[in-house]
């Protein structure tokens, strides 16, 4: 009888062992599962609603509520000029759109610098900065840069022109943005174009330089490149710089001073030299 006591004993006295082995293996696989969890709900990044694009949509387009779906995007790394909300988007209604101004791809962010201002199209006065006027210049293949300007693109100005001291090129306004090219302000355009005149964005002030300076000579486009950030310094060229000819002054000639004292000798006249005094 004690025999069977003792072994019922030792069986219970493993079974117990064994349960709070198996107990203490659970506990920690659930606190290492609830750390991992607080873990991965730590690593979570915060995120807004913002408004894309479900099609491809061209310049010129209406941007319509059918084209837009929502996405969460991260909140630190918003781009600048989001829509968050419909009332943003259509602040005058769903009737009232907005007009695309740069090429938009499916699943792209809708931007407001791609965008007009609801029930405006796609001209070049919804492109204008504020304080900003829209000026023309007449250009051809040479003047023109072979056709290769962009809306978007930055050109300086040169004039060419007869001054009192002769023909002169001289750089008059530098890294001018264009609006449109012809009658094109499509800024997706990549076919070379030979334009006949550009329109540029430029201040009330230089609207008077340009036109006075179009008025009396002729206007020339450089092509600024894309990642350049320096602006162009002074540059003036006229024909004696061009062709290295150089005026020297005339040289000044001295004349020496003589003094004399004059004598009357009847009829005769006699001219005596002496030192000059002053």
């Amino acid at each position: 009888m004690r025999l069977v006591f003792g072994f019922v004993l030792i069986l219970g006295l493993g079974l117990a062992g064994f349960a709070v082995y198996m107990a203490r293996g659970y506990i920690g696989s659930y606190q290492a599962q609830l750390a991992q969890e607080r873990a991965t709900k730590a690593a979570v990044v915060p995120t807004r609603d913002v408004f894309i694009v479900t099609r491809k949509i061209g310049y010129g387009e209406y941007l319509l509520p059918e084209d837009l779906a929502i996405l969460q995007w991260p909140e630190a790394a918003l781009p600048e000029g989001v829509f968050f909300t419909e009332e943003e988007l259509f602040p005058l209604g769903r009737d009232v759109p907005r007009t695309v101004l740069r090429m938009m791809e499916p699943n792209e962010t809708i931007l407001k610098i791609k965008v007009t201002e609801p029930g405006e199209n796609a001209g070049v006065s919804s492109r204008l900065s504020p304080g900003m006027r829209a000026f023309t210049i007449r250009v051809d293949v040479s003047t023109g840069v072979s056709g290769f300007l962009r809306p978007g693109d930055r050109v300086d100005v040169y004039w060419s022109g007869r001054t009192p001291s002769g023909n002169v090129t001289k750089l008059i306004e530098t890294s001018v943005t264009l609006l449109a090219v012809d009658q094109v302000a499509d800024m997706d355009r990549i076919t070379p174009t030979i334009a006949r005149t550009v329109t540029t964005e430029v201040t009330p002030a230089q609207v008077a330089v340009l036109a006075q300076a179009q008025s009396s000579g002729s206007l020339s486009l450089s092509l600024v490149g894309a990642r350049e950030v320096n602006l162009a310094s002074a540059v003036e060229v006229d024909q004696n710089s061009l062709l290295g000819v150089i005026y020297e002054a005339p040289a000044q000639v001295v004349t020496e001073r003589v003094c004399t004292i004059t004598t009357r000798r009847g009829s005769e006249i006699i001219k005596t030299p002496i030192p000059c005094t002053n």
